[in-house]
């Protein structure tokens, strides 16, 4: 999509036009992502009961190797949606040229500090050597061997900037075939493989990752700009991803801080919080979809001065949202236990889980509001609000009202969930309507 094709499309089609043209691509992939999540935790769910522990204690760090990867290239892909939207298109493939190098050495360093904490993390969250040995196998392995990961999120989201959601989402879904075929092979050790358990599960995992950055490396590749362009530019990146960045690591603190408080009744409420993520991972798709979507229409619009498509954005992808969300609070209320059948037998987990999962269905339809604000002053360039909003929702609520809760009994500690969300809402809510009033 050339500069004038882009301007048309972001500037002059209709919103919902729009988001039903970026969405479906952006959730196939997510749903394929979402079902090698969820083939990756039943497989290992099948091989031991300490893998399914162990994957849930490894969730945290995953979520911050994300949300470092992911957060960066959103950095770049809001820039450069921000300098295609006054066309300056030169400038926008100079950012672009800075994320190779800078995913390069995010990875780098992010592998060999977790090569480094990973014992004393897994020891940190449960009292098992058996556990404890699976949380470093798998850990260190998908840490190590991440570049593919940092490497295709940077890539993918400036093949995104450019309008181009078909060339990442078969990146995604030919790397989450991958995953799905490799697993079981080395897990179980089929056909002569070798059997690696959860060590196979994690050589799967980055095995995705890499075949996913080879197919977007030749559309996402530019060429890198003068050195000495690259502090004031990496300043930018991080400018405009921090919000992201802060949002998506929040949540390793936050659920390593839920685990923690849920390991002091059982591991069983552990795997349970843990089986939660996965099977949500799945639901929020639709949503995910909007996070994702949205940032570069709004930031293009508001670049070029047009407040009433910003607000037409966000009204229009919370409403599908919503809409969409509701299927995700309907499967939670209605049938819990079938859902935690999927990956285990343990009839400890499965009670837990009956009542957790209808506590946190609840949550669903305002947790729409709660991650779409940050996501909306993230793109208009207002990084303190967005920051404000994730730390918030991670830091003020979800930690101190789960324990809070706990204190309670753990069936009232899932409470937690819905009120955080409804909480987070109402303060983002009035954040936009304080954006709103500069423009009024």
């Amino acid at each position: 999509m050339n500069a004038t094709d882009t301007t048309e499309f972001f500037g002059q089609e209709k919103i919902s036009k729009i988001l039903f043209k970026l969405a479906p691509p952006v959730m196939f992939a997510q749903l394929i992502q979402a079902l090698y999540n969820i083939v990756d935790s039943l497989f290992v769910g099948k091989y031991s009961d300490s893998g399914l522990t162990a994957l849930s204690i490894i969730y945290p760090i995953q979520l911050l190797m994300i949300a470092l990867a992911v957060g960066t290239g959103v950095g770049i892909n809001t820039v450069m949606a921000a300098k295609l939207g006054i066309g300056n298109k030169k400038e926008a493939d100079e950012y672009a040229g800075v994320g190779t190098p800078l995913a390069i050495v995010l990875w780098l360093l992010f592998a060999g500090i977790c090569w480094l904490i990973m014992p004393g993390y897994a020891r940190m969250s449960t009292n098992s050597v058996t556990v404890i040995n699976d949380v470093i196998v798998y850990g260190r392995i998908v840490c190590i061997f991440s570049f593919g990961l940092f490497l295709e999120s940077v890539w993918t989201k400036v093949i995104q900037a450019n309008g181009d959601m078909k060339t990442p989402m078969i990146a995604q879904v030919i790397g989450a075939v991958t995953n799905i075929i490799i697993d079981p092979l080395l897990i179980f050790g089929m056909f002569g493989l070798p059997e690696m358990g959860i060590g196979g599960a994690a050589i799967a995992t980055v095995a995705g990752q890499i075949v996913a950055a080879i197919i977007v490396w030749k559309k996402g590749f530019r060429k890198s700009p003068s050195k000495k362009l690259y502090p004031q530019y990496i300043k930018k990146i991080f400018q405009m991803g921090l919000p992201n960045i802060l949002m998506q690591s929040a949540y390793t603190f936050y659920i390593l801080g839920l685990n923690l408080i849920l390991a002091t009744f059982s591991d069983q409420a552990v795997t349970t919080l843990g089986l939660y993520y996965k099977w949500q991972t799945f639901f929020f798709i639709p949503l995910g979809a909007m996070q994702t979507c949205i940032v570069p229409v709004i930031s293009f619009n508001y670049a070029a001065k047009s407040i009433d498509r910003c607000k037409k954005t966000l009204f229009t992808s919370v409403a599908f949202g919503w809409v969409l969300m509701a299927i995700g609070t309907l499967c939670f209320e209605t049938i819990p236990a079938q859902m935690l059948h999927v990956f285990t037998k343990d009839a400890l987990v499965i009670e837990i889980g009956r009542i957790g999962f209808r506590f946190i269905g609840v949550g669903f339809i305002p947790m729409v509001t709660s991650l779409i604000f940050p996501v909306f002053f993230q793109a208009v360039g207002y990084s303190f609000k967005s920051s404000a909003l994730t730390v918030i929702r991670t830091v003020f609520l979800f930690v101190p009202l789960g324990y809070l809760f706990s204190r309670f009994g753990l069936n009232l500690f899932w409470l937690t969930f819905p009120v955080t969300e409804i909480i987070t809402s109402i303060v983002g809510y009035v954040f936009y309507r304080q954006f709103i009033k500069n423009f009024e």
